[in-house]
């Protein structure tokens, strides 16, 4: 049976598109690479308004190269500056590079989902493609939901944080700069993107108990990942009787790597008279916690990151790689990654083939893709450290942790010389290789790199087995 329906050359005209259609062929991107160019676009609309003369201070000359690694590190919430963020831009700078950060740490999934509930259209199933990709999550059942969800909390700890912390301001500014400085640091500890309204971050706060255990919960409440905040609040609520197996390797993992690199710290810096040397006991472990906490992608310091000794700075590099957790505001590998590719190897070890946590078993496909992260991870941090040890003359270690710093989106750096990143020392080739490690630490690499090679058709066959020999 024909199709009775008139062809377009019958109406004598030609297909006119419909008013909702985009005029390029955006349908034919996957929706990581949406989410990827949505990232783009947020970074170059960003510059344009960072070279606004109203964003800057008079005496302050931003660059186009400055201007982009500014708004890169904002959007990728990594917190590497090369302008100094108190002195060199106005109050609309500052608004622009919170708003950045906002909408890196929420995702621009996040954001238009709520725009488009707000404006009552329904949310497609490409749109909850969309959000499971900047989610990092596969299971698109009740994503709607989960979106609203992570705002609330997102707007609800933000406030809370910012409350507290401009009360406790209060004692050193006036009231407006306080509460500015305040909602400052919360948006930006919540969204581990470790800018600060301070010129010397949070070095003169280095024991305040009151700003240290604030901004290091709205860290870890931020690192943990949404997925595992509904989850544990659910569980309060009584609305279901235990945790996901993923919720809890989170917290396994998180705890442990807090311990451990608290504990790793004060003992490497225990005598270091320009760190931990001349504190007293306590202080030495409120210092340590803090940094522990803090380099999982976070980058807010209290101490001189110059003064650490190489065994220090090193440590904070794998604290960097590993990073915060997956669908929240950190970067690096995860803690997941980290903590089912321990679980691997344990299981190898002990010539077992599952990969087992908790009392279940990890599928393969999981345990692949962790190691796949992990290696192209190692591959990228290696590859870029080489490429700026032949273009910068600076330390091989100090440019090694400042491309694990933009890797793992933490913003750590062992500085200038001065209040500004390693960075606004190097060349604009260096700058942006920087730039590129910020975005890809961001968005995954697999998601920019191994996304790339998906085969676009099922294989139906498979290759006969060979055994290789490997050690």
């Amino acid at each position: 049976m024909k199709d009775s329906r008139p062809s377009p050359s019958r109406l004598g005209g030609t297909i006119k598109r419909l008013p909702h259609e985009l005029p390029f062929q955006l349908h034919v991107l996957s929706p990581g690479q949406i989410v990827v160019l949505a990232g783009a676009v947020a970074i170059l609309v960003g510059t344009a308004l960072l070279l606004l003369p109203w964003a800057t201070m008079p005496s302050t000359q931003l660059t186009l190269i400055d201007a982009i690694f500014t708004a890169t590190s904002a959007v990728c919430v990594t917190g590497l500056i090369v302008a100094d963020t108190a002195e060199d831009f106005t109050l609309f700078g500052h608004v622009v590079v919170l708003i950045l950060i906002q909408i890196g740490g929420l995702g621009y999934a996040i954001l238009v989902t709520m725009l488009l509930l707000t404006i009552g259209r329904q949310i497609g199933l490409r749109d909850r493609m969309m959000m499971a990709e900047a989610l990092s999550t596969l299971n698109l059942e009740g994503l709607v939901r989960h979106a609203k969800a992570i705002v609330i909390w997102t707007l609800t700890l933000e406030l809370i944080g910012a409350v507290i912390l401009s009360v406790r301001f209060v004692k050193d500014y006036p009231f407006g700069q306080a509460l500015y400085h305040g909602i400052f640091q919360a948006i930006s500890a919540f969204n581990n993107a470790g800018f600060s309204s301070f010129s010397t971050n949070l070095t003169a706060y280095q024991s305040d108990v009151t700003v240290n255990l604030v901004v290091v919960l709205l860290i870890i409440f931020g690192g943990l990942g949404f997925i595992v905040l509904i989850d544990v609040s659910q569980m309060l609520r009584r609305e279901r009787y235990r945790l996901h197996t993923h919720s809890k390797l989170v917290l396994l993992v998180t705890g442990l790597l807090i311990v451990g690199g608290t504990t790793s710290i004060v003992l490497l810096e225990w005598g270091n008279p320009h760190t931990l040397g001349d504190l007293g006991w306590s202080d030495k472990v409120l210092v340590g916690a803090f940094h522990a906490i803090s380099a999982r992608t976070a980058g807010f310091n209290t101490l001189d990151l110059s003064h650490l000794t190489n065994a220090s700075l090193y440590l904070l590099v794998i604290l960097m790689f590993i990073g915060g957790s997956p669908g929240g505001t950190a970067g690096g590998i995860k803690t997941t990654t980290f903590g089912i590719i321990g679980i691997f190897v344990w299981s190898t070890l002990r010539h077992r083939e599952d990969v087992e946590c908790f009392w279940r078993r990890a599928p393969m496909v999981i345990v692949h893709r962790a190691l796949s992260l992990a290696i192209l991870s190692m591959v990228l941090l290696t590859f870029f450290t080489l490429i700026l040890n032949m273009l910068e003359s600076h330390h091989f270690l100090s440019m090694m942790f400042e491309v694990a710093s933009a890797l793992g989106t933490t913003g750590y750096s062992v500085g200038n010389g001065g209040v500004l990143s390693l960075s606004a020392s190097f060349s604009t080739f260096g700058k942006l290789i920087i730039i590129f490690c910020m975005f890809i630490g961001r968005f995954g690499p697999l998601l920019v790199g191994l996304g790339s090679f998906r085969d676009r058709k099922a294989r139906l066959y498979r290759f006969p087995e060979s055994k290789i020999s490997i050690c």
